[in-house]
Order: structure tokens, then C-alpha cells, then sequence
């Protein structure tokens, strides 16, 4: 666990400080800032943030919760319900304020599980995870992001 604490402590914000906003990502339809800001949403369902109900039929749950706790990366163009076709748009004026809002994030999301230990939240994907569990999944996540600009 304290290996991907670090990585997002510390190691992840300075790879993100490599793109300049105009590389074209490998898949996908998100910009750099984009995918920045689907990242800072992703860690803020972590922490409650934000709120999704869960997308994942019960039958199936099980299953998808396996795969997201193991080491088994996503796939290029891994579909996300909660995305559209299209690109959302941006809400930052510039990737340095995108960064800078992730950077924020990632401080709220190790907070609240320092002053909730215990606190279990919901995966509208993968349904109720603890702080260990979101680290693991949100370390898989963004690495497949940073392999989607070259920066992994």
C-alpha cells in the first residue's frame, strides 16, 4: 500500500508535469487536461466527492470487483458508462490548473482515510472498496491513462 501512496505523493504529479496539453493519447478521445480531469473526478468518487449509484448489475459484481483488485491492467479504450462518445468539457482554464486541481485531490483523498480509517466507499463500477482497495484501483487507472500519453 505505502508503494502506491508514494506513487501519488509523490511520482505521479511530476509525470503529469511532462505533457504540455497537445499530445495526442494513444486511444480515446480525451486531451491531456482531459484525461487530468476525468482522473481528479476518479479520485473524487474515492473520497465521496463525488457520487455515482452503482452501474454493475449484482450478478456480475463479483466478477468485475475480481478483476479490479487484481493486477490485470485495463484495456486500451476500456468503454466508461459514465463518459459519453465525446470528450466532456474542459473546466480548468489550462493543464497547469488541471494539475494543480489533481494535485488538491489526491491531498483530500489520503485526508479523509487519514481521519476515516475505517471509511468504505462506493465504486460505481466495483462496488464498496476501503482505502487500500481505492489505491490499488485508482494506481491500475492511472497508469492506464499515463500508457495512454507515453509517460508509463
Amino acid at each position: 500500500m505505502a508503494n502506491k501512496e508514494t506513487f501519488f505523493t509523490q511520482e505521479y504529479i511530476p509525470l503529469l508535469k511532462k505533457l504540455n496539453g497537445n499530445e495526442k493519447g494513444n486511444w480515446g478521445v480525451l486531451s491531456p487536461q482531459g484525461m487530468i480531469e476525468h482522473m481528479t473526478d476518479s479520485i473524487g468518487i474515492a473520497w465521496k466527492r463525488v457520487a455515482h449509484p452503482l452501474q454493475t448489475p449484482e450478478t456480475i459484481l463479483e466478477k468485475v470487483r475480481s478483476f479490479a483488485l487484481s493486477d490485470k491492467e485495463f484495456k486500451p479504450g476500456t468503454k466508461n458508462s459514465l463518459m459519453t462518445e465525446e470528450a466532456a468539457p474542459l473546466r480548468n482554464f489550462s493543464i497547469e490548473a488541471a494539475i494543480t486541481e489533481i494535485d488538491r485531490e489526491i491531498k483530500s483523498f489520503v485526508d479523509f482515510y487519514k481521519k476515516n480509517p475505517n471509511a468504505v466507499v462506493m465504486n460505481p463500477f466495483f462496488g464498496d472498496f476501503n482505502y487500500e482497495q481505492w489505491l490499488h484501483l485508482l494506481h491500475k487507472h492511472a497508469l492506464h491513462h499515463l500508457k495512454q500519453f507515453n509517460l508509463a
